[in-house]
């Protein structure tokens, strides 16, 4: 959904800056689909690196631990307990819960229970480039479609109109889900991307007044 809001407030404000200087119809086309794939690329290299980043980091942190268990196996037995009994269970009974999961998978049970790494929340780079590429895509879709079928003159109004629209609902939705007051968030995010719009317009008709 970030994507998507990214998406939106980007291209549009792109396209209203454009065309604010005066641009033929074409070329304001043409430059909100260059930012549509320029920001698709950009946001999929971006969350590549980042979680490439982090995949790195806890492949090092596992190979460490495994380095750990081939030397010192009672030491991290002893770790694992502890970890139990800071849970609330019983010194007793954490180490034999320790001894029974190292048994069965001592990499695996220090993975989870003292890096916490599990398979669930495993990095997927280029997973998460497609899905953020496509989030972003999808969003700064509709802005480009407003100002493709619209008339010149209606196009800054139109494109405005519905990109403030869909990102309230967008904000609405997201506050929702994140248990936060919907009318707040749907209010605080179009209020900041209108802020977006508005200055970019201004850029783009300084711009064209002096050209």
């Amino acid at each position: 959904m970030l994507g998507a809001n990214d998406g939106i407030v980007s291209t549009s404000s792109l396209i209203v800056g454009v065309a604010a200087a005066h641009a033929a119809h074409a070329n304001i086309v043409l430059t909100g689909l260059a930012g549509l794939v320029a920001g698709a690329m950009s946001m999929a290299t971006g969350e590549y690196v980042s979680v490439h980043s982090q995949a790195d980091t806890e492949n090092a942190a596992l190979a460490q631990e495994r380095r750990e268990l081939e030397t010192d196996y009672a030491g991290e037995r002893h770790e694992l307990t502890e970890i139990y009994v800071r849970r609330g269970l019983e010194r007793d009974l954490a180490g034999k819960v320790a001894e029974q999961l190292m048994t069965h998978d001592a990499l695996g049970s220090h993975a989870r229970d003292e890096l916490g790494l599990t398979s669930t929340f495993k990095p997927r780079p280029l997973q998460a480039a497609l899905t953020s590429a496509g989030s972003f895509a999808l969003g700064a879709l509709m802005p480009l479609l407003i100002a493709a079928l619209s008339p010149q003159p209606n196009l800054i109004a139109a494109t405005m109109a519905v990109s403030l629209g869909a990102l309230l609902g967008l904000g609405a939705v997201a506050a929702k889900i994140g248990g936060a007051n919907p009318l707040v968030g749907a209010l605080r995010v179009t209020f900041w991307s209108a802020l977006a719009m508005l200055v970019t317009a201004a850029v783009g008709a300084l711009i064209g007044y002096h050209l």
